[in-house]
């Protein structure tokens, strides 16, 4: 059984907005740091947000800082990513990771041990 399965993504139109989820099987969700990241094609992986067990603290990478939004129900085990004025740069696979080790919100993704399968999102120009 995939842990955590991401809802699929799409085309969308530069300016436009997309809201990812990410929901979770894993037991342990509510002690899960958790963390939206994101691969183009010939770059390595990246950080895009994370947000901690209670939802508290989050961090964002500089290139989506004030247009996306990571929140949390743990009631419901899902993560979400909220995407708005997306640019043709956001295209890429975005990934949901979670880390069963609680209190530093790790940026890289080594530091997460269980995954989602990746959805496409693309964004047109």
């Amino acid at each position: 059984q995939v842990p955590l399965v991401e809802s699929e993504g799409g085309l969308v139109p530069a300016g436009g907005s997309l809201r990812l989820s990410c929901a979770s099987s894993l037991g342990t969700f509510s002690n899960n740091n958790m963390g939206w990241f994101r691969q183009a094609p010939g770059k390595e992986r990246e950080f895009v947000a994370l947000i901690s067990t209670s939802g508290r603290r989050t961090t964002y990478a500089d290139s989506v800082k004030g247009r996306f939004s990571i929140s949390r129900d743990n009631a419901k085990k899902t993560v979400y990513l909220e995407m708005n004025s997306l640019v043709p740069e956001d295209t890429a696979v975005y990934y949901c990771a979670a880390d069963s080790n609680v209190g530093i919100l790790y940026q890289r993704p080594s530091a997460y041990e269980y995954w989602g399968q990746g959805t496409q999102v693309t964004v047109s120009s």
